[in-house]
Order: structure tokens, then sequence, then C-alpha cells
């Protein structure tokens, strides 16, 4: 969440900058409450100073020719009346803080200095450009045709065994998908530098606190029935990110650039807000499969660490022989975590576009904060906020798509990317 310090500094700088992605912060709320939070802090200690005078009062009462039992029985209704006063005014402080730490945790990340102002997608800057789309001879088929007609992408069953915005797949689209997995981790751990990490794949509310899901996009989750506050992980940027929570990273710990991870996992999503938006095959389902890169950074390492992370996730697709283009989000598209977001889209053929496969955010200290990750600064011995970033490296489900479609012949078959071909025992296409 937002530094605190740095909102009361300037509230309405504060303010202004979340207005440019969409989001209304009250200054007159924000200043309100917080002025209710320093006024129970300065009621509590008067009140504490009071009970410790009231206690010193017995031996003045003696002194003045009271009795010990006389004045232990006057300071002692005097104490109870001022701890029934403490209690009162502990609990008060403590909802005033509660309605504090809220209103922090519904308030987005303030984007970055260099992010184009804008309102939706739509004003999402271009950065650059890799390959050419390939022109087709025939009428190009799209990943659902192609799949049904290799028989071996199976919606309806999936549909049978679950519901809609599921897959079934068989034979070599499945090993292709395994594929791509062992792949992308090859790539990212054996090239990139990324440590591999197995995590839980349920997740508690503690951690999508600490991510920024909670509380604010409970809908677009998963939730466990129980009293346990379990999920599905919407994302495996949840529980690798928080392998960093309420820790303190010692400097060496960290290296000379950053603490990387990698992790294969399938992710849960409800799509609460995205009913009648690609309905149709893998685009968007409730259950799909990412190859997550997270960084963990010092702050002077953070935009590097972001450029870095974009460009490993962009290795994928160079070596997948994959057209892309590389968009900057606007504020108004950042995610509610994000100072500053790039994404990767990746031509379709069947769709005549570009689509999204990768977004790469950092998030600044507003993860971290939220977490408590830290670092111990060598020079002054003292824990500092690290900086988080993440990105999928690739979407699995999205790559596979990919490859299908630009990938694909004449005849319906689908050629196998040269890289991926020792991963598929040998084979070099797909076919019924």
């Amino acid at each position: 969440m937002l530094d605190i310090k740095a909102v009361r500094q300037d509230p309405g700088g504060i303010s202004k900058a979340l207005a440019t992605r969409g989001f209304t912060f009250s200054v007159k709320d924000f200043t309100a409450l917080d002025a209710r939070r320093r006024q129970a802090d300065i009621d509590s200690q008067g009140l504490l100073a009071e009970r410790k005078s009231a206690s010193k009062k017995i031996g003045v009462l003696v002194s003045e020719g009271v009795s010990v039992e006389d004045a232990k029985a006057e300071v002692g209704a005097s104490l109870k009346k001022i701890s029934t006063q403490i209690d009162a005014m502990t609990e008060h402080a403590k909802q005033v803080q509660g309605e504090l730490e809220e209103l922090l945790l519904g308030t987005p990340n303030v984007p970055a200095q260099d992010v184009p102002i804008g309102a939706s997608e739509a004003d999402n800057v271009e950065v650059s450009r890799w390959g050419n789309p390939k022109t087709f001879e025939f009428e190009v088929r799209d990943h659902v045709a192609l799949g049904e007609g290799l028989q071996q992408l199976d919606s309806e069953t999936a549909g049978k065994i679950t519901g809609s915005r599921f897959t079934v797949m068989y034979g070599g689209l499945a090993r292709l998908h395994r594929a791509l997995v062992q792949f992308m981790l090859d790539l990212h751990t054996q090239q990139h530098g990324y440590l591999e990490v197995y995590v839980p794949y349920i997740v508690n509310r503690e951690s999508l606190v600490g991510t920024g899901q909670l509380p604010k996009f409970e809908e677009d989750l998963f939730k466990l029935s129980g009293d346990q506050g379990l999920y599905l992980s919407p994302t495996a940027e949840v529980p690798v990110t928080n392998i960093g929570r309420d820790r303190i990273f010692e400097d060496a710990e960290v290296g000379v650039e950053d603490i990387r991870f990698v992790c294969h996992t399938p992710c849960f999503r409800s799509e609460a807000g995205s009913y009648g938006r690609d309905t149709r095959g893998m685009i968007r389902q409730h259950q799909f499969e990412k190859v997550e890169l997270v960084r963990l950074a010092r702050a002077a390492e953070s935009d590097a660490a972001l450029e870095k992370l974009t460009c490993d996730a962009e290795k994928v697709l160079q070596l997948l022989d994959l057209p892309y283009r590389k968009v900057v989000l606007c504020t108004g598209d950042l995610g509610f975590s994000a100072t500053k977001t790039y994404d990767l889209e990746v031509w379709l053929p069947a769709q005549e576009t570009y689509r999204e496969i990768s977004s790469c955010s950092s998030c600044g200290d507003y993860q971290a904060r939220r977490m408590q990750a830290r670092w111990r600064n060598p020079a002054t011995g003292k824990p500092e906020l690290m900086h988080t970033v993440n990105g999928s490296g690739l979407a699995v489900g999205r790559t596979l798509v990919a490859i299908m479609e630009n990938y694909q012949r004449a005849d319906g078959t689908v050629s196998i990317p040269l890289v991926l071909q020792p991963y598929m025992g040998g084979a070099s296409e797909l076919r019924a």
C-alpha cells in the first residue's frame, strides 16, 4: 500500500496522480480519518499520564495525614475509572486505525512519472515490434478449429466435467502444452538466472492482501468453503512474491542485482468482469497455466529489474519466432498494484490482431509495504522495503494458441517450432 507519510505530506498530489488512473482519492476523508487517529493517540497518552500521576497520589495523601487504607481506596476508585476510559480509548483507537488501513488497502498504487496518461487500453503506447506477421495463402483457422480438426482440443467434454471456460487436450497438443512449460523453465533457470520454486496452489487471505488482490478484488477469486479463509491462487505472483513476506533479506542474499524466482503453476480466476469476452477457446479460461517471473530488488535496481524481466519474457517469444509488440500501459489501464507495466502482445492470425500474452509490472515498494518484505542495508544496518517486479514468462495456454495459429498449414496440421522439438521427442508437427 501507499506510504502514509508520503500521503500526509502531499495528499493533494497523491489524489491528482490517482485521478489519472480513474480512482477518486478523497483528501477530505483521509485527512479527517488521520486526524481522528492522531487524536485517539493523544487522548490515550493523556490517560496513561493521568494513571501514572494517580498511582503516585497514595504517598501524597498519606503524607497529608490520610490513612493508608483510605488513600488506597480513594486512588483505587480513580484508577479503576481511568482504566475503564483507557480500555474504551484503546478500542476506539484500534477501530480508527482499522478504518485508515482499510482506506489505504483499497487505494491503488501511484503511477510512475513516465507512465503515459490515458483512460483505457486505447491510450496505451506502443514501444516496439518484433517479427513480421506471416502471410497465409489459404483461409486461416483459429486455434479452436485447428484443435478440433486434430481431435486434440475438446471444450465439450470439459463442459461436461466442469462447465464453460475449461478445456481438455489430448495427445500431441497436451504434450506440446507440457513442452512449453519445460522449455520456459529451462530458459529462465539456465540462461536468465532465475531460481525455480515450487509453491502451494492454495493461498491464504494474508498472501492475497500482500500482493493486492484483496480486499478489492474478491469477486475475481475462487474462495474455498470452510472457515480457513483459503483461495485458489489466481496467479503464481501471489505465492511466489509472498516468499518475502515478513522477512528481512541480508544484502548477500539479494546479490549484485536482485532475487529472481521462476515458477510454473495453474491459475484460477472467476473472470467476474469479463462475461461475453473471449468465450471461444483458450484465450480466457477459469483454469490456465503460467510460468511466472518474480524479482525482489533494492529500490536503486528497481527500474532495471523491470526492463530485464520484460526482456526475459520477450526472449521466449523470439525463440519461438512469434511476432509480437511491446506496449507501455497508460495510467487508466494499470493493474491495481502496479506503478508501471509493459504488456507483450502476440500476433494471432485468426483475429488479425495482437493479444496480450504477458504483463510485466513494477510495483515499487507497494506490495513490499503490505507484506513487510525487506532487505538489510549494510551501510546503515537498518531494514529497507524491497521493490517487487513480476511478469508472465509466459502464459502457457496463450502461447499454445499463438503457436497453433502462426504455425498452421493448409491441411490443418501444425508445425512445431524448432526449439520445442527436443521436448516433443523429435516430433516436428501435430496431426490427427
